[in-house]
């Protein structure tokens, strides 16, 4: 073989250039990379990340940590701030895309601000679960508990209608996002350095306690997720 790009290619030459291209379609002929695992979630502002840098918001941060600790990840942030179980069950549908493969459900705080009857906000949460069923999505749902302003009957409906759906649908299931600053039985005031100034959203230092609580749950997340 002789004329090679403006140039007389020789023997020695050939044959490297053979090995070389042996080589390359090698790899190319191998196992393809596998993809990331992808994990949406779907919440509220404390999923969005309020106030903060996008880097210290709870997303970023989780996936920085979960990354931290082995796991190939991307986790995709479907939050909107204000949003209740309705908004987060009119966004479900469109969040589960073919690409994901499981889902952190926290939602229901805005409907404790509202008021919002625990029934509708069950019904809710109930759609959201069966429709990550129907995508054979993983889940992991996020409760939260009701304060007592609502009367003893509004918190014990609130209150249940996570562990049962849990139940119900067999998803994994965390009592409070905020387990890692001490869940929701925590003196306000022995957080007050890890929350923004309206004492609702966590600052960056308190979305790292946040993760650093929900991180191992969503590990056993990925865990449940079929390998390769």
């Amino acid at each position: 073989m002789r004329a090679f790009i403006g140039g007389t290619l020789g023997y020695g030459g050939w044959i490297t250039m053979r090995k070389a291209i042996v080589g390359i379609l090698t790899v190319l002929s191998g196992p393809a990379l596998a993809d990331p695992v992808v994990i949406a979630a779907l919440g509220d502002s404390l999923t969005q990340g309020y106030g903060l840098p996008q880097e210290d918001g709870f997303v970023p941060q989780l996936e920085s940590w979960l990354r931290e600790q082995g796991a190939d990840v991307q986790v995709l942030n479907a939050g909107v701030s204000g949003d209740t179980t309705a908004g987060g069950l009119s966004r479900a549908v469109w969040t589960l895309t073919p690409d994901v493969d499981a889902m952190i459900v926290t939602l229901g705080g805005n409907d404790l601000l509202r008021g919002i009857d625990p029934v509708n906000s069950r019904a809710n949460l109930d759609g959201i679960l069966q429709a990550a069923a129907d995508a054979d999505v993983k889940v992991l749902l996020v409760g939260m508990q009701a304060p007592g302003n609502y009367g003893p009957e509004y918190k014990a409906a609130f209150d249940a209608m996570y562990p049962d759906l849990a139940e119900q649908y067999g998803t994994l299931y965390a009592p409070s996002f905020f387990e890692g600053m001490g869940g929701a039985d925590t003196d306000p005031a022995a957080v007050r350095g890890l929350m923004q100034a309206d004492g609702i959203h966590p600052n960056a230092d308190g979305v790292l306690k946040v993760v650093e609580g929900l991180g191992p749950q969503v590990l056993k997340l990925i865990g449940q997720l079929p390998s390769g």
